[in-house]
């Protein structure tokens, strides 16, 4: 069994943090503790479990019960950070805006809460792409 299949998504993840970190970096929004965040272009989660899904069907072939797993598995991952997390950000930016309108000895109480924790469908196919391209070069 081939140790890419365990490296290799993590270097897809590396590679979309570091392309996110640029991107913030190009419009001024430069910070290291974005390397480890959630949320904006392209998707981590997206591109890590692509070179899973990839990876594993080159190795194990395209039609075998491990790709369709991992296939299962990725549905999950992809679809959760579309779905609840991207909603679970708006609700977070919503919150935080009510809290601002609050009287500041009452605003000190509550705890700014993180607004980028999800991604649109664009940023999660931009992962995904990024995450075959990861499988295939390396």
């Amino acid at each position: 069994m081939s140790y890419k299949i365990v490296w290799l998504p993590f270097l897809a993840l590396i590679i979309t943090q570091i392309i996110k970190i640029i991107i913030d970096a190009k419009h001024n929004k430069f910070s290291w503790k974005d390397f480890n965040s959630y949320g904006g272009m392209p998707s981590a989660h997206s591109a890590m479990v692509t070179a899973l899904v990839f990876e594993m069907g080159q190795l194990t072939g395209f039609y075998s019960p491990y790709t369709a797993i991992s296939a299962v598995f990725a549905f999950l991952m992809i679809r959760d950070a579309v779905g609840i997390r991207f909603k679970l950000g708006k609700h977070a930016k919503i919150l935080n805006m009510l809290i601002q309108d609050l009287p500041d000895y009452k605003e000190d109480k509550y705890p700014y809460l993180e607004e980028r924790l999800g991604h649109t469908y664009l940023q999660a196919g931009v992962g995904m792409i990024v995450g075959v391209l990861t499988s295939l070069i390396f």
